[in-house]
């Protein structure tokens, strides 16, 4: 249950420099190690351990062990959706500026980017609309439902909905599809586990690739023909 103390705890927590860096670091779904971390916030090991237990403390934050390392990432997808609409916010609120140079890794950010396991930026945001327009899936506020011709086309594109769609008489563990708030286009892309189905599937078919040190991604050539057949998508 949410209570003032609670949000004024997470607030505080989430709010340190550090801290936000480490979690900004984590949101394109990737669990990165406790060196990582620090070199993300540009603070020694020892702070860091620090702040992570903070931030596992509070719950933001998961930790796995694989042999004798410890992965780190968020610890759901609410925490990445906290991020996102705090970055929105962020930039909404940011004060004019006479001028504002975006730089190539910005410029990357906005056309195509993984909010957290699902594709955010123009792309993602394409993707949602294109199907919207074909009545595969309907959005509203927040939440959404897919369309039987929306499951039929999955599934003839080979993307995997079995996660996705409960078996019969199995409660489903996360909702289909939503809609999320895109940060830097201000309208909707697709979360949800149809959503990172989606984005799965075009790193699995090599439609896509991650941008070194960055959320980024970039449309392969491969990508940007299958992308355009497939939802009737133009990455460009």
């Amino acid at each position: 249950m949410s209570t003032p103390a609670r949000f004024s705890e997470i607030a505080v927590v989430a709010g340190d420099p550090a801290r936000a860096a480490m979690l900004h670091a984590l949101m394109d779904g990737r669990a990165l190690t406790a060196s990582e971390l620090a070199q993300v916030a540009g603070v020694t090991p020892q702070t860091a351990s620090g702040h992570l237990a903070r931030l596992l403390e509070s719950g933001l934050l998961q930790v796995a062990k694989q042999g004798r390392h410890r992965y780190h990432r968020l610890a759901n997808p609410a925490v990445a959706r906290m991020m996102e609409s705090i970055m929105q916010v962020a930039a909404t609120a940011a004060p004019a500026r006479a001028s504002l140079v975006v730089g190539p890794r910005d410029a990357a950010l906005r056309a195509a980017r993984t909010c957290y396991d699902h594709l955010a930026g123009r792309l993602g945001v394409a993707l949602a609309d294109a199907l919207v327009a074909a009545g595969e899936i309907e959005l509203a506020d927040d939440a959404g439902v897919m369309t039987a011709s929306g499951i039929a086309r999955m599934r003839r594109l080979g993307i995997d909905l079995d996660a996705a769609l409960p078996a019969s008489g199995r409660k489903r563990t996360r909702m289909l599809c939503r809609p999320c708030l895109d940060w830097s286009e201000r309208r909707a892309h697709l979360a949800g586990a149809l959503g990172a189905a989606i984005c799965a599937h075009c790193f699995a078919q090599g439609w896509i690739r991650r941008v070194e040190g960055s959320r980024a991604v970039s449309v392969t050539p491969k990508g940007a023909q299958a992308l355009q057949a497939a939802f009737g998508v133009d990455p460009g």
